[in-house]
């Protein structure tokens, strides 16, 4: 379906199938119309319908309030190397990787009869608890348990707690976009894709802005009051979820928009729960490898668990999206430097706690206008040219870091006045946006095809995947650390170190693009979930903005 405008007569029209609509004189056969798309046009959807999943995530984005806090505190108090932590971080993403079992227990297994508000406060719940637990280790209240065994228990609960509520709003983004009308005839797949990645766009600012709410508030708390105060502090802030709770409406049950219950699929629950077991295993065995073993076994019931889901899907369009998933997981792998960067910015560059959080501030505050400004108009350009180009930025963005290592800043400072902290800033200001910018056309790409009473579920599957590229990135992290060997203080092979992680940062999704972009083609990918087929090829979808019809008349935007 085309959306454009005659300028000579001002007469609105729409071409569908072939045949031309004129709202004017039919506004009873005239289907809706893509909205135009200005640069704030996402904040449009705002309703007290999209608030309880904006608030959840506003809550995701808060949680990193204690951040600089704990990356003190665990240095300064902790008995962990650097090792150590990257270890840690491989472990945490397992409960995202899981996202899919939790998903599915949100879809399909109620808790008091609710399949939304329950899990909001369970999760909620254990936020709080973890983060009053890491409280206690601070100010060694724990009962003689290490305070590292508090620290890694509290860790996992945390991001557990964070997983439970991602789920769930993650499912209402889908949700609050209907994809019929109240008189049950479906509504046209562009405007659903178009409101689909508005929400998707306000996701990612609402979690921005709870970290621009709070980065630089923790590193200045985090210079004035001890760690355990940080702490509980903390633990006040999932309070929005509290709210959104109260707020949120079940999905119906019945009628237009049905969100129908469906029972609990057993090759995804117990095999979700052999798969946690055997994580589970493989955490307290420690055999050599385990988290190489732990991310192919993820790998592997992911992929199985993928071929399930898309069984009834044609060929040429589940190639299609196979091609999108392997472009996205080289995106999202790109390794980081590890802690030791930040250690080096902390003891040669002098960064300080309150620096980090103006740093972080900044960073999010230009991350919440890129989404704003870009992020309605990036889900229609092509997804392998956008991971592409902020692929190239991103490695392009580093280089105010590497120049640091090899002394940049101490020649900018004698020729022109201004060192470190003016190039940290300037670093930060190239690159916050990208991550985020990233994120929205494939998330977009996700919600445009959840079906209908298993959303949760979809959704949990495909960002289990997004989530595992974490991981690899971790490992992949892990290795460039045992090759290039940083140790506290010593910081000579670091350079080595953030060039090598960058390379293959660059390199990874661009290869995955150089193989496969020709089967990201538009015309492969199936319409929304919930629209029917006949529905959408009467109405030109293509899985992008259609092309204007003959006769030269400008697309609406």
């Amino acid at each position: 379906m085309t959306a454009t405008r005659s300028g000579a007569r001002g007469e609105e029209w729409l071409c569908r199938g072939g045949k031309r609509v004129d709202r004017r004189t039919n506004p009873e056969e005239a289907p809706e119309a893509a909205p135009r798309r200005g640069p704030l046009a996402p904040l449009a959807m705002l309703s007290r319908r999209t608030a309880p999943p904006l608030l959840i995530y506003l809550v995701a984005g808060m949680s990193g309030f204690a951040t600089i806090a704990e990356t003190f505190w665990v240095r300064r108090s902790l008995d962990l190397s650097p090792a150590d932590l990257l270890a840690l971080s491989a472990w945490l993403t397992v409960p995202w990787t899981l996202k899919m079992v939790f998903g599915h227990l949100v879809d399909t297994v109620p808790i008091l009869g609710s399949r939304r508000r329950a899990y909001v406060l369970v999760g909620a719940l254990l936020q709080i608890a973890a983060l009053l637990g890491l409280a206690a280790a601070a100010a060694g209240v724990t009962a003689g348990v290490p305070a590292e065994t508090v620290y890694v228990a509290a860790s996992l609960v945390a991001v557990v707690g964070l997983v439970v509520q991602d789920n769930v709003a993650d499912a209402l983004t889908t949700e609050v976009v209907d994809r019929v009308a109240p008189d049950g005839t479906p509504r046209d797949p562009e405007v659903v894709k178009a409101e689909l990645g508005d929400v998707q766009v306000l996701g990612r600012v609402a979690m921005m802005g709870g970290a621009f709410a709070v980065a630089g508030a923790g590193g200045w708390v985090a210079q004035v009051l001890p760690a355990a105060a940080v702490f509980l502090i903390a633990a006040a802030l999932p309070l929005p979820s509290l709210i959104a709770a109260a707020m949120l409406r079940e999905p119906p049950a019945a009628g237009p928009g049905m969100e129908p219950l469906e029972p609990p699929d057993p090759r995804i629950l117990f095999g979700g729960l052999a798969f946690g077991a055997a994580m589970l295993g493989l955490g307290l065995g420690a055999p050599p490898f385990a988290q190489e073993i732990a991310f192919l076994l993820t790998l592997g019931v992911l992929v199985w668990l993928l071929r399930v889901t898309v069984a009834e899907v044609p060929p040429e369009t589940k190639r299609a999206m196979a091609a999108a998933a392997v472009v996205i997981f080289a995106y999202r792998a790109a390794p980081p430097a590890g802690p030791a960067l930040q250690w080096w910015q902390i003891d040669v560059l002098g960064f300080d706690e309150g620096f980090f959080g103006t740093l972080a501030q900044i960073g999010t505050g230009l991350s919440i206008l890129g989404a704003l400004l870009l992020g309605g108009r990036i889900v229609r350009w092509p997804l392998a040219a956008v991971l592409a180009g902020l692929a190239v930025l991103g490695a392009l963005f580093a280089l105010p870091t590497i120049g640091m290592l090899f002394g940049l800043h101490h020649w900018t400072e004698r020729m022109f006045g201004f060192g470190a902290r003016t190039l940290g800033l300037v670093d930060t200001a190239l690159s916050a946006p990208l991550a985020q910018l990233g994120m929205i056309p494939m998330l977009t790409l996700i919600a445009m095809h959840a079906p209908p009473g298993r959303r949760a579920t979809w959704f949990a599957l495909m960002a289990s995947l997004m989530n595992l590229a974490l991981q690899a990135g971790a490992i992949l992290s892990r290795g460039l650390n045992a090759v290039f060997v940083v140790g506290r203080g010593d910081y000579a092979a670091l350079p080595e170190l953030v060039i090598a992680a960058t390379l293959v940062g660059l390199a990874l999704p661009l290869v995955a693009i150089a193989l496969l972009g020709h089967r990201l083609r538009a015309k492969a990918m199936p319409p929304p979930a919930g629209v029917p087929a006949a529905h959408a090829a009467a109405g030109g979808w293509s899985g992008r903005a259609a092309e204007a019809p003959a006769g030269g008349a400008a697309r609406a935007e």
